[in-house]
């Protein structure tokens, strides 16, 4: 209290500038004038450089920044530190500590709880670039030495009989069968452009909403079908978040398990659970099952993040796989748009759940495989009626 009624009492006794400039904190007030924050905040933008005279001396130097006058002796603050033990490591801790933390990186099962400030990132950093096999193309002998053909062109014949001798070679090789340059008249099988329908979910702007989905979800959750969980499983996404954000949990949840026998969810369960933590799910808000699973499993996320004040959980998968059923079960009310029909959730939508959890909800995205169209129709990726308008 001392030092504020000191403050207040220096600020009473300051005399006023009678200025009336528009950056004078103490001018009288106008209706439409600057008020004495925004004023001592333009202050702050102006006094960034320091004040010369005209010979260009500085008179006042800028706000942190020190001008030493020609001659002065500068010390360095002694420290006690300069003389205490440094701590060394030797290469044979350093590789078993990198061994271990890789099979813990490695292990979905395994979370690291405290991340060293080091950056042990240099220590499994890959080369950005391609090593070029120059040795298999020209060895040490023709590069350097008394035989050195460097400066020489390198040519396959050195003489016409050589040239005529590959000639006959090359064409005793030739099949007329594999030549795809030649003009033939029969009439062979060709693929038919493909309809603009079946590439549904494959779009740059759905692409954009999935990767604002991973970056801002410090758990991914990848929602499969249980009739076809190793179609709808895009390999791709699991390949960047494994390269790019290793930092963050991917979980597999087989939904709409009640479509299928009980021992087939058991079976993919237990395949599936050898690389991610893996559990069966059936959406509905009446009738759910799995849900306090997942549920647990979120919250145990929560407990491993204690650092931050919320987490978000973000849903990922293909089209009409229930992402958003999902979410509409784990609220037990509709706070998502669902529909039978692929495409209904356009932008990702953020939910609360609890205190602490946050849901998103990602839009299907499809991945380029090379599924044929009869696959993409049993996926649920398009619409069905939308096959038998095309059908001739």
């Amino acid at each position: 209290m001392s030092k504020t009624k000191k403050r207040e009492r220096v600020m009473k006794d300051r005399p006023l500038n009678k200025a009336s400039h528009s950056l004078n904190p103490d001018r009288e007030k106008r209706p439409n004038g600057r008020t004495k924050s925004t004023i001592n905040r333009l202050l702050m933008y102006k006094n960034y450089k320091p004040k010369r005279d005209r010979t260009g001396k500085i008179v006042k130097p800028a706000p942190f920044q020190s001008r030493l006058s020609s001659g002065s002796v500068a010390r360095v603050a002694p420290n006690q530190k300069w003389f205490g033990n440094t701590k060394v490591i030797g290469q044979s801790a350093l590789q078993k500590f990198q061994e271990e933390l890789g099979k813990a990186l490695k292990d979905p099962y395994q979370v690291v709880m405290r991340q060293t400030k080091l950056p042990i990132t240099l220590l499994n950093e890959s080369a950005k670039h391609k090593r070029y096999h120059v040795l298999d193309t020209e060895n040490f002998a023709s590069t350097f030495g008394p035989k050195a053909r460097r400066k020489r062109p390198v040519l396959k014949t050195c003489d016409l009989e050589e040239f005529a001798s590959a000639a006959q070679e090359s064409a005793e090789k030739y099949d007329s069968s594999k030549d795809t340059s030649l003009i033939t008249d029969e009439d062979k099988e060709r693929k038919e452009s493909r309809e603009m329908i079946m590439l549904k979910g494959q779009s740059k702007r759905l692409w954009n909403e999935l990767y604002k989905v991973i970056d801002s979800s410090d758990v991914v959750i990848q929602v499969l079908d249980a009739r076809d969980p190793m179609g709808t499983r895009s390999k791709h996404i699991e390949n960047f978040m494994r390269k790019e954000k290793p930092h963050k949990q991917l979980i597999f949840v087989l939904n709409k398990c009640d479509l299928v026998p009980t021992w087939v969810t058991q079976r993919w369960v237990t395949i599936l659970s050898a690389e991610c933590p893996t559990m069966a799910f059936h959406a509905s808000i009446t009738n759910p099952f799995g849900k306090g699973a997942l549920i647990n499993i979120l919250r145990q996320f929560g407990k491993l993040h204690e650092d931050k004040k919320q987490i978000s959980v973000g849903f990922i998968g293909y089209p009409n796989v229930g992402k958003s059923s999902i979410i509409n079960t784990l609220r037990s009310k509709k706070v998502c748009k669902v529909a039978p029909i692929a495409g209904e959730t356009k932008v990702w939508q953020y939910i609360t759940l609890m205190r602490r959890i946050y849901l998103i909800d990602c839009p299907g995205v499809v991945y380029p495989s090379g599924d044929t169209d009869t696959e993409i129709v049993l996926k649920g990726v398009v619409r069905f009626h939308f096959s038998f308008l095309m059908l001739p």
